[in-house]
């Protein structure tokens, strides 16, 4: 069983028998899960703009509906910050279309990222889960 505790600087601390650890977390978790989800949906196949807006709406059931002027710029954010790369392909209609891949950098992100959120998620579940 954890004790645990969250303080408003993004610091998870929690007690795994008689030793605490902290761990960070970024602040918000709005922007850090909709790079997991996307970093998640590139490690499967390499995807245009359009195919992960409604990757995300149909694995999430509507939850995650995305915007194209919303995942834009998340996009451009994490090509900047390398974890993934974009290359053109020529579409049936003729035009280009933009596809993006994850790098080996954002596999190695994908794969911290996953694990700060299960860590969060189930210090979360612990704290508001139901009890019989």
């Amino acid at each position: 069983m954890y004790n645990s505790s969250i303080d408003i600087q993004g610091i998870f601390m929690f007690c795994q028998g008689k030793e605490w650890r902290l761990m960070k977390f970024d602040k918000n978790m709005t922007s850090v899960g909709t790079s997991l989800l996307i970093l998640h949906l590139l490690e499967n196949r390499d995807m245009y703009g359009y195919q992960i807006i409604s990757e995300l709406a149909d694995q999430s059931d509507n939850i995650f509906e995305f915007q194209e002027g919303t995942l834009y710029p998340v996009l451009h954010a994490m090509q900047k910050d390398g974890y993934i790369e974009s290359y053109a392909v020529k579409a049936e209609n003729g035009r280009l279309r933009k596809y993006y891949k994850i790098t080996e950098r954002g596999k190695k992100q994908l794969y911290a990222k996953k694990r700060e959120w299960r860590t969060f998620s189930a210090a979360i579940e612990q704290m508001i889960g139901s009890k019989a």
